[in-house]
């Protein structure tokens, strides 16, 4: 089985490289992230003629996530209970499904903007929210949460931490909250890089960010045994991130023997 986590970064303007992407790359199930779209705005027919069923959800611009399988779309739940709000209004933050045997969570995690910011606050509380759906349904079976977590885990998951001492997605709060996410019982599938020394998986637009290869690694595929103990190939697919009108995230690709 393949399975990928990719934030687009709108899907609309996005979709002809998806679905070049699903094509060429075949995943059995795709987690996407930063849809900006609405569910009903979502080009699920385009998807839907490749083989895929889809379970989107998009509440409104800044947010959105989904899941794409060719393996079966089952038991599918849009948001988590109990996850907080943000100036009184709920965000299309996380997706649930279960695809050929495999519950997968596709999340994008609220970015934080700065340590003093309202919205760092809102991140700590969804990432617990986070914490206690995946201890509700952490199991047996194959399990993964995947996606944009906008939290590097280590100092060697960004190009320069001296850049980043002041800002969030370094902060330890942050990163406590991933390791009690992981202490439930869930590992880090670490991806291999296509080029360079480090798995990064974003890189800000700005001129040069890309090729200089100034970037993080945020992007994450956290699974529970009976998941990572099937994987046997993992890699960023930094080609994705390449020519006209790419997102600033490169998807991640998992390969299981399930």
């Amino acid at each position: 089985m393949r399975i990928v986590t990719w934030n687009v970064n709108s899907i609309v303007p996005r979709l002809p490289r998806v679905l070049d992407f699903l094509e060429k790359t075949a995943p059995d199930v795709l987690c996407l992230q930063e849809l900006k779209s609405t569910t009903e705005k979502f080009p699920a027919a385009e998807i839907e003629a490749l083989g895929y069923e889809v379970a989107a959800y998009g509440l409104g611009q800044w947010n959105g996530v989904g899941i794409v399988s060719r393996v079966g779309l089952s038991d599918v739940v849009r948001g988590l209970p109990g996850e907080p709000q943000f100036d009184g209004a709920s965000e299309a933050r996380a997706v649930g499904a279960t695809c050929g045997g495999v519950r997968v969570w596709s999340v994008y995690v609220p970015n934080g903007r700065e340590p003093d910011n309202p919205h760092y606050a809102y991140k700590l509380e969804w990432l617990e929210a986070l914490r206690s759906l995946v201890s509700s349904e952490l199991s047996s079976g194959p399990f993964a949460v995947l996606g944009d977590f906008n939290v590097a885990p280590t100092d060697a998951d960004v190009w320069d931490i001296a850049v980043f001492a002041e800002s969030t997605h370094v902060t330890k709060p942050e990163r406590d909250a991933l390791a009690r996410l992981r202490d439930l019982g869930l590992s880090d599938v670490f991806p291999r890089p296509l080029k360079y020394d480090h798995p990064f998986t974003y890189w800000d637009y700005r001129a040069g960010n890309f090729p200089n290869n100034k970037g993080m690694r945020i992007d994450l595929v956290y699974g529970n045994a009976a998941f990572s103990g099937a994987v046997t190939d993992s890699y960023v697919d930094r080609n994705a991130r390449k020519g006209k009108g790419p997102s600033d995230h490169a998807p991640i690709v998992v390969d299981l023997d399930l």
